[in-house]
């Protein structure tokens, strides 16, 4: 160690000296330090409160956490019933502090492709993926399994998951945890649509750039510093965060997320994997990419690779829609097809 706090009886006895200084000093620091914790404690629970009232509205959703909603699907006409070859549902998990407006922009595609289909939509804020414990996260997505998964769905029941970036990954991940902990065995979806994702959970320098750099995108209004700066600081709390994690023997949410996702007790074997992606992403290596899907070939998951040409990371559907959304349908064509054979 290398520093180690005096004990007790050190501040004790400065209390008990006659120096109104050092009194006062170490007052100071107790008073401080009692504050400190006090806001910690009051960020943490409004952080990973799940109380819907607190949730921003979304038209034509229906909040049942503080970042999950619900949209039913569209009736059908007299005289038309629903596709039996769409899915039941679709599930759509943001990337990390993910606006509603632009998230919407992606319910709306999915509509137009499976108007009958119920979405669930996924906000993804980062503190909350940070604050929370790896055994608490499937508590936070039990609401989606509740939504989607009322009681144990029959062998024809369909389900599609898209996920966008590492953070998304995260919630998708912690969604399988909570389906297996409600009914024993693996979820039934039959496409995971991944948007960005996922990277590789190692903290290599150039994971260090990347990871320190979409932070300070993210938090730059809260620093009045030059942008180098605010990352080199990224850099050291990620250095110090990970030491920490070694030092505890914990797992990082990224290892957490990947043992989930690779495990055959939560992802059934007939499941398969659509990855979209870009070699322009700066904040998730195409390489981390495309070892992922080999990996998930490897272990006998259906995998196929969509990449853009020049889009930035989780930009591909604005830039490249056509060439988006059919891909995701004719991967949805193929799973449905393989289920069925």
């Amino acid at each position: 160690m290398l520093w180690k706090p005096p004990p007790l009886r050190h501040y004790i006895a400065i209390l008990r000296s006659s120096s109104t200084k050092q009194r006062a000093s170490v007052l100071l620091v107790i008073l401080f330090a009692l504050q400190a914790r006090q806001r910690l404690i009051k960020f943490k629970a409004t952080v990973l409160t799940t109380d819907p009232k607190r949730a921003h509205p979304i038209e034509g959703f229906v909040p049942v956490s503080d970042q999950i909603y619900v949209r039913e699907p569209e009736p059908t006409t007299e005289g038309t019933t629903a596709s039996a070859d769409h899915p039941n549902a679709v599930v759509i998990y943001g990337w990390g502090d993910g606006l509603p407006k632009h998230l919407v922009k992606y319910s709306e595609g999915f509509r137009a492709l499976f108007p009958h289909a119920k979405q669930v939509l996924v906000l993804s804020p980062i503190s909350k993926a940070l604050l929370t414990k790896n055994e608490r996260r499937g508590d936070g997505m039990m609401p989606v399994i509740d939504a989607v998964f009322p009681e144990k769905p029959s062998p024809d029941f369909k389900v599609l998951l898209h996920v966008m970036s590492n953070t998304g990954a995260i919630n998708y991940t912690a969604t399988l945890d909570a389906y297996t902990r409600r009914y024993g065995e693996a979820m039934p979806n039959r496409l995971v649509c991944l948007d960005s994702a996922p990277g590789s959970s190692d903290l290599t320098f150039g994971n260090l750039e990347r990871w320190s750099r979409a932070m300070t995108l993210r938090t730059a209004k809260f620093f009045p510093l030059p942008f180098v700066a605010t990352q080199f600081l990224m850099c050291m709390l990620l250095v110090l965060n990970g030491c920490v994690q070694r030092i505890l023997l914990r797992e990082s949410s990224a290892t957490w997320g990947l043992k989930i996702g690779q495990s055959e007790k939560h992802v059934r074997m007939d499941n398969r994997y659509l990855y979209l992606y870009s070699k322009e992403d700066d904040l998730v290596g195409y390489k981390d990419v495309e070892k992922h899907a080999a990996e998930a070939r490897r272990r006998g998951w259906q995998a196929e690779t969509e990449m853009f040409n020049g889009s930035p990371h989780v930009m591909h559907m604005r830039q490249f829609p056509d060439q988006y959304w059919n891909a995701i349908s004719t991967s949805w064509n193929k799973a449905i097809g393989l289920r069925e054979t």
